[in-house]
Parts: structure tokens; sequence; C-alpha cells
């Protein structure tokens, strides 16, 4: 039986942002994104979506391939980077845990 630093991990970022930065926050958040998928295998998904009525409620869905990988992610240039410049711009943060039910995706193609 894998151990539980070993299992994956999967977290909702629920995110209130001032709305006067939300096109500059959107921005950082996109490279956030971008450069973990591109750098750091053990990060598997990150989605980020607003609440339709409320664009100010970021909400991303992020999953490891482990806990491990989830600290490190945390540790990384680009993610440090992303906190140092969105730190003004977030009014609230809270982060549950969740446990994946179903998630499916289409597979990448090329275009």
């Amino acid at each position: 039986m894998a151990s539980a630093d070993n299992e994956r991990m999967a977290r909702m970022a629920e995110l209130d942002i001032d709305p006067a930065q939300l096109e500059a926050y959107r921005q950082r958040l996109s490279e956030e994104i971008e450069a973990s998928i591109a750098l750091e295998p053990g990060v598997l998904m990150l989605h980020a979506v607003a609440l339709k009525d409320e664009p100010g409620k970021i909400r991303i869905l992020e999953v490891y391939a482990s806990r491990r990988d989830y600290e490190a992610h945390l540790q990384t240039p680009h993610f440090l980077r992303y906190k140092n410049l969105t730190a003004g711009m977030i009014r609230s943060l809270t982060l549950v845990d969740v446990d994946p039910v179903a998630m499916c995706a289409q597979p990448a193609t090329a275009s």
C-alpha cells in the first residue's frame, strides 16, 4: 500500500480578487499555471474558473501526484513569484482539501 506522502492530492482554492486588479491577477495566474504544468511533472492538473456572475471569485482545482509534489510546488521560483506579485490582489483565500470523484478530459490534440 502506498504511503500518504505518495498518494494523489487534490485541493480546491477559493479566491476573492480585488475587482480593480482582476485583469492583472488573471494574467499572473495564467503565467503561473502554464509554468507549473510545463516545469513540474508532479503537477497533474491546474484548472481555474471564475463564478459566472462574480468574476472576481476564482476557483482553482489543483491535482498533484503526491503531497510531496504539492509541497515542492510551493517552493518553486514561478509559484513564489506568483505569490509575491499577487499578494495585494487577493482579498481572501480558502484552501479546501477534496477527494476526486470522477475526473476526465479529452486528450490534447495538435492544432
